[in-house]
């Protein structure tokens, strides 16, 4: 099953660091890194907010372990997002080139 995992990173430069960790050990495909992401979330029992940056990751479930692992290694967050959604369909060449491009 392939899938899209979300990751936020404090800044652009955590963000090229989880990227390049989860591509040099081929567990994802394509990362996409969307800047200017405002996160309003609940910690330490109040409303928190935060600038963050979106990691949109492609790879196949089977990797998700191993990527949530390589993701806390490097993360300056204690409790990262780290969140899989089942791609549903898509581009038959795309697709195949995603399920190619992971170990």
């Amino acid at each position: 099953m392939l899938i899209v995992i979300l990751i936020t990173a404090k800044d652009i430069k955590e963000a090229k660091k989880i990227s390049a960790a989860l591509l040099n050990k081929k567990l994802v495909a394509c990362v996409n890194i969307v800047k200017g992401i405002q996160s309003l979330f609940w910690w330490d029992k109040r409303i928190d907010s935060a600038k963050e940056v979106l990691l949109v990751v492609k790879t196949k479930r089977s990797c998700f372990k191993k990527i949530v692992e390589t993701v806390k290694a490097v993360h300056s967050y204690s409790c990262p997002e780290i969140i899989a959604l089942p791609i549903v369909d898509g581009s038959k060449d795309y697709l195949r080139w995603l399920n190619e491009s992971v170990r």
